[in-house]
């Protein structure tokens, strides 16, 4: 016996319609969530064996809700390493653009890819010239925001970066993080 399932019209209705309640339900959450402007401060730490201390670096964040549950960043920012005793200094400016998941409120994990525009500044005892670079990382990280008004919130992230090949960007299958980044950040809503 051959047993064929068809679907009637007012069937796929009630379907259309569920689907339809579950994207309105979704978006307004999403429509009384913030975009938010974060401004942060930190430090940053090179994983290198002939790095030097943790330096400070600066940055700026737009974020956004994309669903109830998940929010997307873009952001730049500004950080240094010294290396070799202080012969060799490193700038980078990223740019970066990431997703956060957030099944708490407060809380998010998550991560994303940037563009990473490096220069080398070497001193005078090392025989190199200067030069700059791009390059991509992919990093992976975390937060949460402590609200403090409706409008204002104390934002903590922490970030772990891989750089990559420039011909080949993956995800690392392994815990080896070029650098790491802490940064306190004010959270500011619109």
């Amino acid at each position: 016996m051959t047993h064929s399932t068809r679907h009637t019209l007012p069937d796929l209705r009630l379907v259309a319609a569920l689907v339809l309640a579950a994207l309105v339900g979704t978006n307004i959450g999403v429509a009384r969530a913030s975009v938010e402007i974060i401004p942060s401060v930190g430090v940053t730490k090179s994983t290198d064996d002939n790095a030097g201390d943790a330096q400070g670096f600066g940055g700026l964040a737009i974020r956004f809700p994309l669903m109830s549950f998940l929010k997307a960043e873009g952001g730049f920012g500004y950080r240094q390493d010294s290396f070799a005793g202080g012969d060799l200094k490193v700038h980078q400016w990223p740019i970066t653009a990431s997703l956060w998941a957030s099944p708490f409120p407060n809380l998010y994990a998550g991560g994303g890819l940037g563009w990473y525009r490096t220069s080398f500044e070497y001193s005078g005892a090392l025989a190199f010239n200067d030069e700059t670079t791009q390059s991509m990382g992919i990093h992976l990280g975390g937060g949460a925001t402590l609200p403090m008004t409706s409008q204002l919130g104390l934002d903590l992230n922490g970030r772990y970066i891989f750089m990559q090949d420039e011909d080949n960007l993956q995800i690392p299958t392994t815990f080896n993080p070029d650098f790491w980044t802490l940064a306190l950040g004010l959270a500011i809503k619109f």
